[in-house]
């Protein structure tokens, strides 16, 4: 018999979740659109195979008014011509990101050279930082089992 999962470790400490949440806060109105922030949360839960993730992504998307287009097909965004050269190059570096040790050199340079002809230091950071909050709340919930829903 298998042991019952822990609640999310970061409702256990409550001062981690809120940390975790103003690092999310802090890098919104900095110059990143919100939808493209969601649609990068959206593909890092799909990549981390995490439930949460990607619903938590998807209905942000939605609500900061991603096309219904972008939402169905962002796990195949190379193949579709429903983003810009900007949302695509943010999806580029959220897939870099968040697959670190898939490659010895885990963000290419042309990944990066890619990103930074469309958004400056600041948004460049912006980016990084939400890549960051999404991959360590999937971290948490899928070891843990969360279901989107649950």
């Amino acid at each position: 018999m298998a042991t019952e999962r822990m609640p999310n470790p970061a409702t256990l400490f409550p001062e981690a979740r809120a940390a975790l949440i103003a690092v999310g806060d802090a890098v919104m109105g900095e110059g990143i659109d919100a939808r493209l922030l969601a649609l990068t949360r959206l593909r890092a839960g799909q990549i981390n195979g995490s439930s949460t993730g990607v619903a938590d992504g998807a209905d942000l998307a939605r609500r900061h008014g991603a096309a219904v287009e972008q939402v169905d097909t962002v796990a195949v965004w190379r193949q579709t011509r429903w983003f810009s050269e900007a949302e695509r190059a943010a999806l580029a570096l959220t897939e870099s990101v968040t697959r670190l040790a898939d490659s010895p050199d885990a963000v290419p340079d042309e990944v990066w050279d890619i990103a930074a002809k469309h958004f400056d230091q600041r948004e460049l950071a912006a980016l990084l930082l939400s890549i960051a909050v999404a991959n360590a709340t999937d971290r948490l919930a899928v070891p843990t089992r969360q279901q989107a829903g649950g």
